[in-house]
């Protein structure tokens, strides 16, 4: 039996107290393949005071009852694998071999970078006659993004089962089926009734009631700036912890002495990958001027390797993007970079030739692109590349600060101190030197309007957790 219609409370699968159902769209055919319930306020409510409920034992529990669980629920994702890779593949469009490798294989990731950061985390510290204990936070509102589903799910909700807390999820409306999957992995691992609760909705219907509920202790957000302000003023209220993960406009600077060829290649696929639907894509390229052309030349070639169409077909790599919604924003940007001067290098406004359906974009690289031009400032999320030429160091290291997003930052250099020396500099929560694997256990997030706590690993469960100083306790 399907349990797309009902919400995961307090260890059951139960229907909305108020039945309202949302079609869940493929955006490679556009049409429905799904359904889902969507709540309301009675229905966190209910959600809200099973996690609380809960955290009263839960909360009590040791670490290695908790590392015993949290083993578990990693065999039980393993055992549903390939359903996740397929539910992602269908609500986002993400090409089959993408949702596997890549989307499913992040939440995998994550549980195994949370287990071995928890098999080594003290919750405790002496300092002279002073013993520092860190406790788990309480209730936790967790309210996660489409385009990373379980990324975002599974570095939420392990940190803060490792922490001890006990927490209430909404997924993305747009993306909710992989959540749903995640919520059986969760029932299938014997998660005590309580600890984990999810129900699915809006942002106003369910993430702003969950964020503004006076019982929920910690609200951990990821999604867009605007969003993540809506957010935190419904939690202001209430004095909660806002832990909130938002947008980015990332930097790739080339240095001069790079590997031209290389990096141009590599960047442009770091842009396009997950069709450019990722918080900390590098879709700014800075380049030196005179090789801007140069770089145009080789960015216009890595473009067209890319193959946008069927997510099923084994020689996809770039699928549509998630919705409507964010189609016609793209279009509006990519013609917004047409008007005000930039240089359309390789794809531009419309569908791919041969794509008459389905939210499919052209992948698109501007060149001549000026710091003030609306593609340089505004976060697209779409396979949308910008390269800006740059006049020396200084020059590139002042364009790439020059943004109210601080999420991301990418430095090339076949001189490993330059490199450093650069990233020393960029005011942004991670940087990447010379396209680096994925490590999960590096910390993640950023500064300015890119938000503030860090996930993933060991900093995502000290997020989780207060800080209570116990003086005299050596006496």
């Amino acid at each position: 039996m399907s349990n797309h219609e009902n919400f995961y409370i307090d260890g059951d699968w139960v229907s909305p107290v108020k039945p309202q159902t949302l079609d869940v769209i493929n955006p490679a055919t556009e049409e429905a393949f799904a359904r889902i319930s969507v709540g309301t306020g009675a229905d966190v409510d209910k959600a809200v005071a099973a996690a609380k409920a809960a955290f009263e034992t839960f909360s009590r529990t040791t670490p290695a009852e908790r590392l015993t669980l949290l083993k578990r629920i990693y065999e039980v994702y393993l055992e549903r694998f390939e359903d996740i890779a397929h539910a992602v593949s269908a609500e986002m469009g993400a090409p089959l071999a993408f949702a596997r490798d890549a989307q499913a294989w992040a939440g995998r990731g994550h549980l195994e970078s949370t287990i071995r950061a928890f098999e080594a985390y003290s919750f405790s510290e002496k300092r002279g006659t002073t013993t520092v204990v860190k406790e788990p936070i309480g209730v936790c509102a967790l309210i996660t993004p489409w385009n990373w589903p379980l990324n975002q799910i599974v570095c939420k909700v392990a940190p803060a089962i490792a922490a001890g807390c006990t927490v209430v999820l909404k997924p993305s409306e747009i993306a909710p089926i992989s959540g749903i999957v995640f919520a059986e992995v969760m029932h299938a691992a014997g998660v005590p009734k309580g600890v984990f609760n999810l129900v699915n909705g809006t942002g106003p219907d369910v993430g702003q009631v969950m964020a503004s509920h006076p019982d929920v202790d910690m609200v951990s957000f990821t999604g867009s700036t605007r969003a993540g302000i809506i957010v935190a003023k419904a939690a202001a209220d209430t004095v909660k912890r806002v832990a909130q993960e938002l947008g980015g406009k990332s930097a790739n600077i080339i240095l001069p002495d790079a590997d031209f060829e290389m990096a141009v290649t590599k960047g442009v696929g770091g842009c396009f990958s997950n069709t450019g639907q990722s918080c900390d894509a590098p879709t700014r390229m800075l380049v030196p001027k005179d090789r801007h052309d140069e770089a145009l030349a080789i960015a216009k070639t890595a473009a067209a390797a890319f193959r946008t169409g069927d997510p099923n077909s084994a020689e996809t790599n770039l699928g549509p993007v998630v919705s409507q919604l964010q189609f016609d924003k793209i279009q509006r940007l990519i013609e917004a970079g047409i008007s005000e001067g930039a240089t359309l290098v390789a794809g531009g406004p419309g569908r791919p030739d041969g794509l008459n359906r389905g939210y499919y974009i052209r992948p698109t690289i501007f060149g001549n692109v000026t710091p003030t031009m609306t593609v340089a400032r505004e976060e697209i999320f779409g396979p949308v590349l910008s390269i800006i030429p740059y006049e020396d160091e200084e020059d590139a290291i002042r364009i790439a600060n020059d943004t109210v997003y601080g999420l991301a930052a990418y430095i090339q250099s076949t001189d490993i101190e330059r490199a450093r020396r650069v990233a020393s500099r960029m005011r942004a929560g991670s940087v990447y030197l010379n396209y680096p694997a994925w490590d999960t256990m590096a910390s993640f997030g950023g500064y300015k309007q890119s938000g503030n706590g860090r996930e993933y690993a060991d900093f995502g469960i000290h997020d989780f957790l207060e800080i209570k100083s116990i003086v005299g306790y050596g006496q």
